[in-house]
């Protein structure tokens, strides 16, 4: 924890909201801008770590959308800090592609393997408050996550959850190449958004189409399971969507 800790306070700016400790595991809650992200270290479970050849059509792939003000100077620091690079560099959406236009991203991963992204809209896309300079990095606007069907996701997502489709792009070329780090990138992009809070973004690869699904036997303490908190008035506990990915229902 105190290694993973340290990244997420130093090399990138998150705040520590709170440090429990229990018998089992301990968890620290970070808070970016407006938004809060967890950090589980369960201490008497052996963790399995993620695959060391995973891509990013993998369907266990699940990452953050951290919005900053200057792609530039925050890529600067995060090559300063020789962070694991994902992307080959930050990538502009060609204006080809009207719904992503000018839209600048690049990922990475922190020290167990995570994937992260830090992302930079353009006048005229994002929310109005991502387009603030008083700081570099702002908060985060998405998890994204592989998804194998789209509509099989938005038939869970949109009609069960009750969530709202809010945008979606189709993404490909060299820029998404380079980007994604898979070669022949080909992405239907879907963005979900519920009432308030973070966005869901789907990832579907429609070439290439050989990602490996989401392993049957995962478990909490496994390195490749992120785990999605949202409020529910309606039930609550742990359930995982079409294609694996966990999902904490609590209640408000």
């Amino acid at each position: 924890m105190d290694r993973v800790l340290s990244f997420y306070t130093n090399v990138l700016p998150f705040q520590v909201v709170s440090d429990t400790k229990a018998e089992h595991a301990r968890t620290v809650r970070l808070k970016l801008g407006d938004e809060f992200f967890e950090l589980t270290d369960y201490l008497t479970l052996e963790s399995r770590p993620i695959p060391a050849d995973s891509r990013s059509n993998d369907r266990w792939f699940q990452h953050i959308a951290i919005i900053v003000s200057d792609m530039d100077k925050a890529y600067a620091q995060l090559r300063q800090h020789n962070v694991q690079q994902v992307s080959t560099g930050p990538q502009t959406i060609p204006a080809s592609n009207k719904a992503a236009a000018g839209i600048r991203a690049y990922y990475f991963r922190d020290p167990d393997g995570h994937n992260l992204e830090i992302l930079w809209f353009p006048p005229g896309k994002g929310a109005e408050r991502w387009h603030k300079t008083d700081r570099l990095f702002l908060g985060i606007d998405h998890t994204a996550i592989a998804v194998g069907d789209t509509e099989a996701s938005l038939k869970f997502y949109r009609d069960k959850l009750g969530f709202k489709v809010a945008g979606e792009s189709e993404n490909y070329g060299v820029e998404q190449e380079h980007l994604n780090n898979v070669a022949g990138a080909h992405l239907h992009i879907t963005s979900v958004r519920g009432a308030s809070g973070p966005a869901i973004e789907f990832l579907e690869y429609l070439a290439p189409r050989d990602g490996r699904p989401y392993p049957a036997d995962s478990h909490g303490n496994d390195l490749w399971q992120w785990q999605t908190k949202l409020i529910s008035t309606n039930r609550a506990g742990l359930i995982r969507d079409p294609d694996g990915h966990a999902l904490l229902l609590i209640a408000p």
